[in-house]
């Protein structure tokens, strides 16, 4: 199965921030759908998907001493307004897709037809939900925070030996996360360890949305995650770990930026511009006669520098230090400091008509 869907993806993580409403939440998918367009990215908006009844034990269910309950209760949605959530997602022009914290739910992203599937850093070891994803044969993004170099092996084969595409997400699981927690260079590690596998950054800073992103790429990471949020009309403060619609745009312009100075593929030499040929033209040096030579006088590496000097500017139809021949003939005669020609000698310059013009369009 092609791994194409994770190529340059960012994956825009709504989590619960639609606090169980649905106008809420179709506001945000407007809000960064547009952004997305303006800025001409390939991006998922994410949702978290649980089912509440068999997620929480019904000893703690309406406990509100305990923040991570109390908040999933609070957040819960109808099937019916997932479905309401994903259609406005792909309305957008934007990828749907879910973290599933259950096997109920895994169900569920089914059928809403979810082309793509999150694991969550909390779940690379939970094997009766990873098999349950496994059997549905979508691409999942695994995300690997807190997890041991022996957790990862396992989760990543499990996928490999199912042909499942999987991309791995290094991630560190701070919320929010400073600069010096990051540990960017994991991304070295991820794709050393998983050849083959697309490697992607999942970040919860909240100091910068440029700089990791043009070190995360020039590392090699090809997906992006992080929270999304947009500003509570009740004065609710946002948490620092989202992203505000402003900054997200940042973060997408940087992308273009890093993608722009990176430049072209990492795995073949680059083909040079015009325009810079054209400049390195002019620094080469031309060939010049030191005294007067008569026509017959064959080049040699033994007599070059005593008979002739390299010196710009080159100009056109002249030889330059690239195209000095041992054994070529001189076919006319040469005056000292006179430029050496394509007209003075005889040979595969002057001859062949490809390279005859490239000599004759080059230097002043």
């Amino acid at each position: 199965m092609s791994d194409r869907i994770f190529h340059n993806l960012f994956v825009l993580e709504m989590a619960n921030n639609h606090w169980g409403d649905l106008d809420r939440g179709l506001r945000i998918i407007r809000e960064y759908g547009a952004i997305v367009r303006y800025n001409n990215v390939k991006a998922a908006i994410k949702l978290q998907i649980r089912d509440v009844e068999t997620f929480i034990h019904a000893e703690f269910r309406g406990n509100g001493r305990l923040r991570y309950i109390s908040k999933t209760e609070a957040t819960r949605l109808t099937y019916e307004q997932y479905a309401a959530l994903v259609n406005a997602v792909k309305n957008v022009s934007c990828i749907p897709t879910a973290t599933a914290f259950d096997e109920k739910s895994v169900d569920v992203c089914v059928r809403l037809g979810l082309p793509l599937l999150k694991i969550a850093s909390s779940d690379v070891n939970d094997w009766p939900l990873i098999e349950k994803i496994a059997s549905t044969k979508l691409p999942v993004i695994i995300s690997t925070g807190g997890a041991s170099e022996k957790d990862l092996d396992d989760i990543i084969r499990y996928f490999e030996n199912r042909n499942i595409p999987s991309a791995i997400n290094h991630c560190v699981s701070l919320y929010p996360s400073e600069n010096d927690q990051l540990e960017l260079n994991q991304i070295d590690w991820l794709r050393e360890r998983y050849p083959g596998h697309v490697i992607g950054f999942s970040t919860h800073e909240y100091r910068d949305w440029e700089a990791s992103m043009h070190i995360s790429y020039a590392k090699g990471a090809r997906t992006w995650e992080r929270h999304i949020d947009i500003p509570y009309d009740d004065g609710k403060t946002v948490s620092p770990y989202c992203s505000l619609p402003e900054q997200t745009d940042r973060w997408f312009k940087a992308w273009h930026t890093a993608r722009e100075m990176c430049g072209g593929s990492s795995a073949e030499r680059r083909i040079c511009t015009r325009r810079e040929i054209t400049y390195l033209d002019e620094l080469v040096r031309g060939i010049h006669a030191r005294r007067d030579i008569e026509a017959g006088y064959v080049f040699s590496n033994s007599t070059f520098a005593s008979d002739f000097y390299l010196a710009i500017p080159l100009r056109k139809g002249q030889l330059s230090c690239r195209e000095i021949i041992n054994g070529e003939t001189l076919v006319q005669p040469i005056k000292a400091d006179e430029p050496l020609t394509l007209d003075h000698i005889d040979g595969p310059c002057s001859r062949n008509p490809a390279l005859r013009t490239v000599i004759m369009e080059r230097g002043l």
